[in-house]
């Protein structure tokens, strides 16, 4: 009987290998190339066949041109016995059957040389996308353009309802639910904080469980509900508090608080279920195998961010007039309604999406390679990299994702995937919990190296923030009559969604071509150099805000209206610039971290990565509010009115918005070492998905 089985790709002198090989393995060892099978002593078919049932292991040696022994590649000895299985089963189904499912049939079978010829000849996707039913995909029935209107529609009916709640959520808290100022805008930027901390849970399921399909399905249904919750409490009126009468506002009572906060954080939850899974649902419809569908990505990316635009333009002008003019009721029952059509608009593209498999929890993955790394701690990490623990190629110990190539960053980690002495003799490579591939050592690597990246978003996310309190309440004290129409300040926001409808075809068509003959890099700028653009222009729209506030309280102590909680006679219209500026730095930062931390994250950790770049915006806003608390806490000190009191008039929110200028700044240049510093992911070429 043998221990050992050697698979050679291409001739190996063996001689040279015995040394390499555990003095446990029995000194009989046959070469198999093929189909024949040597030995140094004849074999009877019987022997033959139990030398295979007797086989628990092989290893695949591959040559290198440097070295004779590139890597060792460990595979159970009960996965070859499945692959025997299935080629067996293969071959009696492919007898019947038309040639598209005899395709399909040998893409399951596993074989990475079939299937990245037939990926490339365009039948089938090389990236492992699988159709609802878990089988493999043609391309020219599904996913690419053909399936996207219906993740577009989703995602425009979806954003038209959650800004048809925020954008205007701070006047409603204010005028219906009676509450100060602060308390106001404190609410909704812990709400808004909420919004995009859920994210991180929906992308644990959708990595690890559920796949991204089934987690939009479910998060999205949670959406309606809370939207019709939150509708019945602005409707019926038992559940709203009554208005106010003479200057004198009842007290909202504890119910009336419950069931309007209930539907607000079921919202909440839906939303952030579904964020993260959207657009990269969306991306993995284009196969980032084929040359040809790989680039259509970023025009996606595009097109994914316009749709939201879309969605929130008719929030902050259609939505915004009938929530002031004609009623909360039918304000928040038209988003609801939409929420719904979202809802059908994504099962109608069933049948034409592209889906990939759920591979696993990374976050256990990442704990995994910190223990393994902890328990090895004392062994020593080898010179070349071809010494560390990797599956063999067509096999990737991460389900639905790509082998990733090693680096020699924070080495530390490659403890978690050095083949120790006991591995060897054992040949158990089975406990991930004791060792682990390079492709999941390199995971947690490549999440370590975009940290910094990601942690820069949070300012940016802060001033993001303030369109929906601070310049909401800026623009309540100005004057919103412009001819015969009076302009809610929470409509102009439209001017950040028409500046972003706005840039993204100046980006594509001007800015891009223009940027090409400098940089020669056929997108124009390296995405972290349009992130980087995008935080310099926020620091300019906060320090815009700052110079109308600055004109708008000279213009109340002019007037003398410095006492008087009333408008000051300047135009809301000059607000323009700062949303306008905003719009811009969204199109250079936000598409770009779509971009970034999709292409940029391993395969199977994309909706992870899509929900930390969301838990920026989240802790954007929760950053925000802590530095209202804390300016409010020292400014009030003594007495004082403080820089943002119920009366803007008498305060100093010019002072809050230059604070966050200060920052944005510092922010940006912090940006700037950070990226210089940041080095891109590695894909073997050619490696699929397995």
């Amino acid at each position: 009987m043998v221990d050992l089985l050697l698979i050679f790709h291409c001739p190996v002198f063996f001689p040279s290998l015995l040394p390499l090989l555990p003095s446990s393995f029995s000194s009989e060892v046959f070469l198999f190339a093929g189909h024949i099978c040597c030995s140094s002593t004849p074999m009877t078919s019987k022997k033959k066949k139990e030398t295979i049932i007797s086989l628990y292991i092989y290893i695949q040696v591959v040559e290198d041109s440097s070295s004779s022994v590139q890597n060792f590649f460990v595979i159970p000895y009960t996965d070859m016995l499945e692959s025997l299985n299935r080629k067996l089963v293969l071959r009696r189904d492919m007898s019947s059957g038309d040639e598209a499912e005899r395709l399909r049939l040998l893409l399951e079978d596993g074989q990475p040389d079939f299937q990245h010829q037939h990926a490339m000849e365009g039948n089938f996707t090389g990236d492992g996308s699988v159709d609802i039913k878990g089988k493999p995909v043609l391309k020219n029935r599904t996913g690419n353009w053909r399936a996207c209107p219906f993740i577009l529609g989703t995602e425009c009916c979806e954003r038209l309802a959650y800004y048809g709640i925020a954008i205007n959520l701070v006047t409603y808290l204010t005028g219906k639910l009676h509450m100060g100022n602060v308390a106001a805008a404190t609410n909704v930027n812990i709400w808004q904080g909420t919004c995009y901390l859920m994210p991180l849970v929906g992308a644990v399921l959708a990595d690890a469980y559920w796949g991204r399909y089934w987690t939009i399905a479910t998060f999205s249904t949670i959406y309606l509900i809370g939207m019709c919750t939150l509708t019945l409490s602005a409707t019926i009126p038992a559940l709203k508090p009554p208005e106010c009468e003479a200057s004198v506002c009842p007290a909202t009572t504890t119910a009336e608080y419950a069931i309007f906060f209930l539907g607000l954080y079921l919202i909440a939850l839906g939303t952030g279920g579904i964020k993260p899974c959207v657009s990269s649902f969306g991306a993995d419809q284009f196969d980032d195998t084929d040359a040809r569908e790989r680039p259509k990505k970023v025009s996606f990316f595009n097109w994914f961010y316009f749709s939201i635009n879309i969605g929130a333009l008719v929030s902050c002008t259609l939505l915004v007039w009938i929530q002031d003019d004609v009623g909360w009721g039918l304000g928040f029952g038209i988003p609801a309604l939409f929420m719904g059509l979202a809802v059908l608009s994504f099962f109608a593209g069933t049948p034409l999406y592209r889906l990939q498999k759920a591979g696993g929890s990374p976050i256990t993955r990442f704990c995994q390679v910190m223990v393994a790394a902890c328990r090895n701690w004392a062994v020593e990490v080898p010179e070349e990299k071809c010494l560390l623990y990797e599956m063999p190629e067509g096999k990737c110990a991460v389900p639905g994702s790509r082998k990733l190539e090693h680096t020699d960053e924070l080495k530390c980690l490659d403890k978690a995937a050095v083949i120790t002495e006991l591995h060897a003799r054992s040949g158990d490579f089975s406990n991930p919990w004791s060792i682990c591939t390079v492709t999941q050592v390199e995971e947690l690597k490549t999440l370590i190296r975009m940290f910094p990246i990601w942690a820069t978003g949070i300012v940016f996310s802060a001033v993001y923030a303030q369109m929906s309190t601070m310049f909401v309440e800026q623009g309540e004290m100005m004057d919103t009559v412009v001819g015969s129409f009076t302009i809610p300040a929470a409509s102009l926001s439209v001017f950040d969604v028409i500046s972003v409808i706005l840039w993204v075809p100046i980006y594509d068509k001007a800015i891009v071509p223009a940027a090409r003959r400098f940089t020669g890099n056929p997108t124009g700028f390296t995405v972290l150099q349009r992130m980087g653009i995008g935080l310099f222009v926020s620091a300019a729209a906060i320090s815009a805000a700052g110079l109308v506030e600055m004109e708008r309280l000279r213009l109340a102590r002019d007037l003398g209206l410095t006492d008087e909680d009333v408008p000051v006679p300047m135009s809301i219209l000059w607000q323009i610039p700062q949303y306008f500026l905003v719009g811009a730095s969204e199109v250079f930062t936000y598409i770009g971290q779509l971009d970034f931390f999709y292409n940029q994250s391993p395969d199977a950790t994309r909706s992870l990565c899509s929900a930390l770049s969301l838990l920026t915006s989240s802790l954007g806003s929760y950053l925000s509010s802590l530095i209202l608390t804390v300016v409010t806490a020292v400014t009030t000190e003594g007495g004082r009115a403080g820089w943002i009191p119920d009366n803007l008039n008498e305060g100093h929110l010019d002072y809050y918005f230059w604070l966050l200028a200060g920052l944005s700044l510092l922010n940006a240049l912090v940006y700037i070492f950070c990226a210089s510093k940041y080095k891109q992911k590695v894909v073997p070429s050619c490696e699929d998905a397995s």
